[in-house]
């Protein structure tokens, strides 16, 4: 029986715009302080000596919503986005070359997400690869991960940049950004109802209920980008990819970007001081990476504009 077709150019409605422009809570980062007066700040102290990347706690803005939760609604957005995939022929079958790809160097960093966050030892990991034109990838709350057939055939990307992406990608999971996120909104418009609930005072359901069912368009800040970047090149260090790829990744991203930005790239650091900021965080890294086991198995980007 031939292999089924996969579409590579659908055009997909289910919105998914993981890294959209500007981020208004940083302009209200001074209101937020002082309505918590530090009882939700960011986690104070950077982890405990350890060789690889340093970067603080989790925010303990991510109390706001619960974890279980946002794992869920993660869960049914992202079934929605593969329903609609599959429905148009666009989401790849598990033996598509680009798929056995995505899931080898997801199972080599998935081990190395638990020191971040013991919750991901739950997590029923999945991956898809969804066949549009979109340069773009994300990873949900949950372990949800989906990469576009475009940001693979048009950046024509090898498995370090791919391992550097998803990496990048993974570490906004672990970190609980997501969470973090929804917890600034409830605080800058909840304002005393946020305090209220913490007291057990008042029913704030509906607003968790809008700030959940907006994960597929969630806007992670700047901060959130560049944390990202270094725990997710932290991770491909131990999965056994070359760290240094990030360089030639965001060399691809910036010849990408000459136009119309890419989505991936909105509200992410520019291209040069992303390069910068690799290169100077890369010693931490080396030593991981020089001993980690390498991939047995090398695989080839997509022919640009083919599966």
């Amino acid at each position: 029986m031939p292999a089924p077709s996969f579409v590579t150019d659908a055009e997909i409605t289910t919105r998914v715009d993981a890294h959209p422009g500007g981020c208004a809570l940083h302009q209200r980062r001074l209101f937020t302080r002082l309505l918590v007066a530090g009882a939700a700040g960011t986690a104070a102290g950077p982890l405990l000596a350890r060789e690889g990347v340093e970067v603080g706690g989790i925010s303990k803005f991510a109390k706001f919503y619960p974890a279980d939760q946002v794992e869920a609604d993660a869960g049914k957005q992202y079934a929605q986005l593969r329903q609609e995939a599959n429905g148009k022929g666009a989401l790849a079958p598990a033996n598509h070359p680009q798929m056995l790809r995505l899931n080898t160097i997801a199972q080599r960093l998935i081990p190395y997400t638990y020191e971040w966050n013991p919750r991901a030892k739950q997590w029923k990991w999945e991956v898809s690869l969804i066949g549009a034109k979109t340069i773009n990838a994300f990873c949900m709350p949950g372990g949800k991960i989906a990469f576009y057939h475009g940001i693979l055939a048009q950046l024509q990307l090898n498995d370090d940049e791919v391992a550097m992406i998803m990496g990048h990608e993974m570490a906004h999971a672990v970190r609980e950004h997501a969470r973090e996120r929804i917890g600034k909104t409830m605080a800058t418009r909840g304002g005393i109802s946020i305090v209220s609930s913490l007291l057990g005072f008042g029913d704030v359901g509906r607003t968790l209920a809008d700030a959940g069912g907006q994960l597929l368009t969630l806007k992670f800040g700047r901060e959130d980008e560049s944390e990202a970047d270094l725990v997710g090149m932290e991770l491909a260090a131990r999965g056994g990819y070359d760290p240094r790829a990030g360089v030639t990744l965001w060399q691809k991203m910036a010849a990408a970007s000459k136009g119309a930005p890419p989505q991936f790239l909105s509200t992410h650091p520019t291209g040069a001081t992303r390069i910068t900021d690799i290169e100077a965080n890369l010693p931490k890294v080396t030593g991981l990476y020089a001993r980690a086991e390498k991939p047995p198995v090398r695989y080839r980007p997509p022919e640009a504009g083919n599966g």
